[in-house]
């Protein structure tokens, strides 16, 4: 097992309860500077509620510790949590009317700071992180996901996380429903988020996305439970192989 002492983020014996459901069974994952982990499975395995459930779905029922560099964040609520440097990319994005883009990103910028932006370094920033994603300018004045494709909700998702510049990232299926152009621009987002300070887990089904960002490790989620892990060379296997080769580890409890 790694040594969890300089971790940006460690989880032990993680379980979540969604109602009186136990979704996630038994969870260890240690993730240090630098390292991108990649989360693979099956629809229904419960690799949406891992990542909620450590962000902090106030509906999830999480038992656990969890520390975020060195700190235990167990009990923290999910402002809490991002307010110290952790951050979740949601695999379905809210739309929030009425609140532009720039007011969301200045908001959330400043609480994560611990003081307010000013407005011209915070919109030389903001546009700067926008060319970084191909993303027109207008963007910053609609209102947050209102009326976006599926493609435009991603990029925001990476826009936030670039302007946040978090300790410990989740992003939930940031690749689902993007066509290759759209990939590559989020890719290249997620990598130039990718310092040798931060620590990335990235949840998603298939390879295509790890063609362009490399994951360090790769585990296999199944029924609620991490079975297998390995290098990049796991996620190849599983998409020549599928999931199924794998399911005597997954009732027997896991790797």
């Amino acid at each position: 097992m790694t040594d969890s002492t300089n971790a940006v983020f460690s989880c032990a014996d993680v379980h979540i309860w969604v109602g009186e459901k136990e979704v996630v069974k038994g969870v260890d994952l240690t993730v240090m500077p630098g390292e991108i982990h990649a989360i693979m499975g099956p629809n229904g395995s419960g690799k949406s509620t891992l990542a909620n459930g450590l962000m902090g779905h106030p509906l999830y029922t999480v038992e656990g510790r969890l520390t975020l560099a060195g700190e235990d964040v167990s009990a923290l609520s999910a402002d809490e949590k991002a307010r110290k440097g952790m951050f979740l990319a949601f695999q379905y994005p809210v739309a929030i009317p009425g609140v532009t883009v720039a007011s969301f990103l200045r908001a959330a910028v400043s609480a994560r700071r611990g003081a307010e932006v000013p407005i011209r370094d915070f919109r030389k920033e903001l546009l700067a992180r926008m060319a970084d994603l191909d993303m027109d300018t207008a963007f910053a004045g609609r209102y947050l996901n209102d009326g976006f494709s599926g493609g435009e909700k991603k990029r925001v998702e990476i826009l936030q996380m670039l302007m946040l510049q978090p300790r410990f990232a989740l992003l939930d299926e940031t690749d689902s429903g993007l066509d290759i152009d759209a990939l590559k621009v989020v890719s290249k987002g997620i990598n130039a988020a990718s310092t040798p300070e931060v620590g990335m887990v990235l949840v998603t089904h298939y390879q295509r996305l790890l063609n362009y960002v490399r994951p360090h490790v790769v585990h296999v989620f199944m029924d609620g439970r991490i079975v297998r892990s390995g290098g990049p060379e796991l996620a190849l296997e599983l998409e020549e192989r599928g999931y199924d080769w794998l399911e005597p580890a997954a009732a027997a409890g896991g790797a």
